[in-house]
């Protein structure tokens, strides 16, 4: 039991409202464990914004956002193999083609949704998307996780739960901020360019209540040489 305990306490990071700023998380190898669990004391959402800031080398279908309630996924952003980005939600998928994107790069993402509307949209590094529907209704008292896909989850197996390794998320991410509101597009675009804006009244990469589990990294960003 003793020895139990260890490993957890090894293996999770609890951290209360944080400032990451400067920071990154990395995610250095394919699992079905490693993630990051995003914490509000939020519990209804009629429409959100989430944007952050993403790296990485996969060619393969990837998560790079994850809420799921108990039951099904509330709000899930993935990369798939091909040119495209899907929106998931309450059993319903978007899919937003011609998406660029360029391995190895640091791209920016923001995708809103509406609940009155149903109509979501994506910002790749301040370009919008169509605007396609998603569903109708408030998303209820998410999970929200960095690093795994969710479909949906249980309470009671919440820390035992494995995940599907193969759309594990492997890289890093950094600038997290969700809203409970559509930013408008000027908004979008202050964040896209790193120039002042609001941060997110929901979860704020500045003040970043979160939870690591398995191997990630919290470190410093690396910054280009100046001459």
């Amino acid at each position: 039991m003793e020895k139990l305990l260890v490993l957890v306490l090894i293996s999770t990071c609890n951290a209360l409202n944080q400032n990451l700023s400067g920071k990154m998380l990395t995610f250095p190898q394919e699992t079905d464990s490693a993630n990051v669990r995003l914490k509000t004391p939020r519990e209804k959402f009629s429409a959100v914004t989430i944007c952050l800031r993403f790296f990485t080398d996969l060619g393969r279908n990837h998560v790079l956002f994850s809420a799921a309630t108990p039951g099904n996924a509330a709000f899930i952003i993935k990369k798939t193999a091909a040119s495209e980005i899907q929106q998931v939600s309450k059993n319903s998928t978007a899919i937003f083609e011609g998406q660029a994107f360029t391995l190895n790069t640091w791209h920016s993402l923001c995708s809103t949704w509406d609940s009155k509307t149903g109509l979501g949209q994506l910002w790749m590094d301040g370009k919008p998307s169509a605007r396609k529907f998603l569903h109708y209704g408030a998303i209820r008292t998410p999970r929200i996780l960095l690093g795994q896909e969710q479909d949906d989850f249980n309470e009671q197996e919440d820390q035992q739960q494995a995940f599907n390794q193969q759309k594990s998320f492997v890289g890093m991410v950094n600038d997290v901020h969700m809203w409970d509101s559509v930013l408008r597009p000027c908004q979008i675009q202050n964040y896209t360019n790193q120039m002042n804006f609001a941060p997110g009244n929901v979860l704020s990469w500045g003040a970043l209540h979160f939870q690591m589990t398995g191997r990630v990294v919290l470190e410093d960003m690396q910054s280009d040489c100046k001459q």
